[in-house]
């Protein structure tokens, strides 16, 4: 198999690296216009948020192929290959599709000097409209209102997963800010979806809302007694919640999708890199990005209520943490950590990262429960064997992988190679 590390799309992608993070729409737009507008040719929703909106869409687009409808789905990051990014009914675009799809986007991507995030973008939008995709799932890159994803004319239908704190540097110091940004995809006339947020966001959703003319709906967290769904975790009783707002909204719209085709929709669908569960070299593994505090927090929660149900210690748990050096790394691990636990931090492969003495400097009460390892692996290799000598001849708890999707994606992809 091609080795994973290696970015196939690299010569096609890099080039336009160097204008990094620069929101607007106006440079996508047209360079959509020159193209002919291929993002006219299906229909659209949208699923924005701080975290959840990767799995709500995931529902969504699930359900949608679950009613027979040949829907496209575009989410990101990607964790191993930028293909996962653009799906096209149940498969994720070939390399082949995606590189002729890129080749074509030169000269036009250079014209309009776009960003990686709007090459890619824009190179989705023509595969769906090859592909006659009847209706596209698109999940926000980052805030909203300037998203390269927002450049769709026609999102009627509109999800917000949880928002918090998260991308400042872009989108603003306070979550209120931040809502403002996100709250910018909702368009006259259409219907958003949201499970409960913070009162500060709530506030400025249902004000954004009013002013647009858009239908804001607030939706209670599904029981999920009755449901099964193929994400796990308690938080997906939220992001189920949107996502199933969202295909009633859809059928109120026209389009037919069952009651039994949403449920084997919610059973099937899949999202990678949350509460995964891994074999790695004879132990387990559970991964999860949890790269902001937020997420974190989820995270913590989760695991306290899965030893809460199995009558196990909250503590003494064996961490793999890799953490941007933008990101919120001591709050992060504030959430996580609790007394008893140990913790090998690891550089994020590629990017810049919190490293262990930063850590210890900013977070002295974990200092000593802080340990270092050179790489991922070397990483890995320390806390299996601490976890395995701590079992007692008990079956041994996985080791947590956290701290950053990117680190994550590496991990899978290392298992990929082996």
């Amino acid at each position: 198999m091609a080795d994973p590390f290696t970015d196939p799309f690299a010569d096609l992608i890099e080039p336009f690296s160097r204008r990094g993070v620069d929101l607007g729409l106006d440079r996508l737009q047209a360079a959509l216009a020159e193209l002919g507008h291929p993002e006219r040719q299906f229909a659209a929703v949208q699923v924005a948020g701080t975290n959840g909106k990767g799995s709500i869409a995931t529902l969504v687009h699930s359900s949608l192929l679950a009613a027979g409808i040949n829907a496209g789905l575009y989410t990101s990051p990607h964790l191993v290959s930028w293909c996962e990014r653009i799906r096209v009914g149940n498969s994720p675009i070939s390399e082949a599709a995606l590189r002729h799809q890129l080749l074509a986007l030169q000269g036009l991507g250079q014209r309009h000097q776009l960003t990686p995030f709007e090459l890619v973008t824009a190179a989705a939008f023509c595969a769906f409209a090859e592909a006659g995709c009847p209706l596209v799932v698109l999940e926000v890159g980052l805030g909203g209102r300037l998203d390269a994803t927002t450049c769709h004319p026609d999102r009627g239908v509109v999800g917000f997963g949880s928002i918090g704190l998260d991308h400042s540097e872009f989108l603003g110091p306070t979550a209120a800010a931040i809502a403002a940004e996100k709250a910018g995809v909702l368009q006259p006339g259409c219907t958003a979806l949201s499970a409960a947020q913070s009162p500060e966001v709530a506030a400025v959703l249902q004000e954004r809302a009013a002013a647009c003319g858009a239908e804001l709906r607030w939706v209670e967290p599904l029981d999920l007694g009755p449901w099964v769904l193929g994400i796990p975790g308690a938080i997906q009783a939220s992001n189920g919640a949107v996502a199933l707002g969202m295909l009633h909204a859809l059928t109120e719209r026209g389009w037919a999708i069952s009651a039994s085709a949403i449920r084997t929709g919610f059973a099937q669908a899949r999202w990678p890199g949350r509460l995964q569960q891994l074999p790695w070299r004879g132990h387990d593994l559970l991964l999860d990005g949890a790269h902001n505090p937020p997420a974190a927090e989820v995270l913590r929660l989760e695991l306290d209520r899965r030893s809460a149900n199995q009558g196990t210690a909250q503590a003494g748990r064996h961490w793999v943490l890799g953490m941007l050096a933008n990101k919120a790394g001591p709050e992060i691990l504030e959430i996580l950590l609790a007394p008893g636990d140990r913790a090998w931090i690891v550089p994020v492969p590629g990017h810049a990262s919190w490293s262990t003495e930063a850590l210890q400097a900013a977070c002295p009460t974990w200092s000593q429960a802080l340990q270092s390892a050179p790489d991922l692996e070397a990483g890995l290799s320390e806390a299996t064997t601490a976890i395995q000598a701590t079992a007692a001849g008990q079956a041994a708890p996985p080791v947590l992988v956290a701290g950053s999707l990117y680190l994550i994606g590496h991990l899978l992809a290392t298992v990929a190679r082996e």
